[in-house]
């Protein structure tokens, strides 16, 4: 809901990849909350993104950056990971610097591998750092 968004500290926002963008139902989700644009209410907070895809070249870092354009019109810090996180620079199928990502296979039989796993946790852990020192 709004009202979660609202109390978040900070978010980490993920949506499977459509053709290179976010999912349908994610683009409706954000595009009602034009009152908290017009409010300002998301300006300040850290946002990290993530996104899986069936195939390899899905459209992962597209879906991101197009996340990132939302966030952006609202205010928000995007939180991306770093490749002091060793695992970034030698994945064999997802993670980005955009925000982690996974290749899940058309029926979505692929599970995470352990370094997308630390991906994921290091992207949760600098928002979370993030969050922290704004609100300090």
């Amino acid at each position: 809901t709004t009202e979660d968004l609202l109390a978040a500290d900070g978010l980490v926002v993920g949506s499977p990849t459509r053709f290179g963008n976010m999912a349908a139902q994610m683009r409706n989700y954000w595009d009602q909350t034009t009152q908290l644009w017009l409010n300002g209410s998301l300006i300040g907070k850290p946002v990290g993104l993530f996104t899986s895809t069936a195939s390899l070249h899905g459209g992962q870092e597209t879906t991101l950056v197009s996340m990132m354009f939302t966030m952006i019109h609202h205010g928000m810090l995007i939180v991306g990971v770093p490749y002091s996180v060793p695992e970034l620079i030698t994945t064999e199928q997802g993670g980005t610097p955009y925000g982690p990502s996974h290749t899940a296979g058309p029926v979505g039989d692929i599970p995470l591998t352990e370094k997308e796993k630390t991906i994921c946790r290091a992207l949760g852990q600098r928002v979370a750092q993030t969050a922290a020192k704004l609100k300090g």
